[in-house]
């Protein structure tokens, strides 16, 4: 019985890791995309009034790609291991922005960056999650 405890806090390790890496990796993914379309919208192929949505845009990307990563490393669970990851990316966004900004409001577009960051999450756990076991192949009939 000892042994399946060291398997379950094993299993909980590399889950949590997922996790992190997951986030990690939505964060890095969501700024590279947002390097992009800033440097669209300052070379003049955007207009500065799509800011928002492609801020919602990279999250979503973020958040699928880190969602994916973390979906792969846990194994199980997989629609909630893809909203966790995107949980993560918003708690990380939401990190940077107090940082870098005095206030926090939620009012100026976090809600949005919040559906945009569960919804990529979610998706990813949806796509990734399908590990179910295979049916054996059917035979042919024969006419």
């Amino acid at each position: 019985m000892r042994k399946k405890e060291e398997d379950q806090a094993a299993r909980l390790i590399r889950c949590a890791m997922g996790l992190v890496l997951g986030g990690a990796t939505a964060l890095a993914v969501c700024l590279a995309f947002l390097l992009g379309a800033s440097a669209a919208i300052s070379g003049g192929l955007a207009g500065e009034e799509l800011m928002y949505q492609l801020t919602i845009v990279g999250c979503v990307l973020g958040a699928f790609a880190g969602g994916v990563l973390a979906v792969r490393r846990c194994g199980s669970r997989a629609l909630l291991v893809g909203l966790t990851a995107g949980a993560v990316l918003f708690l990380l966004l939401l990190t940077i922005g107090a940082l870098c900004f005095e206030t926090v409001s939620l009012e100026s577009g976090g809600i949005g960056l919040l559906c945009g960051c569960l919804c990529g999450g979610a998706a990813a756990g949806l796509v990734g999650g399908g590990r179910g076991r295979k049916s054996p192949p059917r035979k042919k009939r024969r006419k």
